[in-house]
């Protein structure tokens, strides 16, 4: 089984704990961990500057879809930031255990 990691950003706590509660719920991944940090980009011509939280979710390649469908139900952002990330290698323990927690 290969395995993968998937960052989002969300605008909000409550709408990061949502996402984060789902996708663990649903058992489509093993682990979310939610970071404060601070975007610049350019958005419709405007350079903006925001306050947000970005969400660090291990899972495996096979579920990203499902993973990437969930995110977008219960996103509010227009077009939010999905995009996976290969783990090409990791300490076998941990990776069983998103196996594990993913199955």
């Amino acid at each position: 089984m290969s395995h993968c990691i998937v960052l989002t950003t969300t605008a909000s706590a409550e709408e990061a704990d949502k996402i984060a509660n789902v996708l663990v719920e649903n058992r489509v991944v093993a682990c979310v961990q939610i970071f404060p940090i601070v975007s610049i980009y350019r958005w419709q011509g405007k350079v903006e500057r925001e306050n947000e939280l970005r969400l660090t979710i291990k899972t495996t390649n096979e579920l990203y879809p499902r993973v990437e469908n969930l995110i977008k139900e219960n996103h509010s952002y227009e077009v939010p930031q999905i995009v996976k990330v290969p783990i090409t290698d990791g300490l076998r323990e941990y990776l069983d255990w998103v196996s594990e927690e993913t199955g």
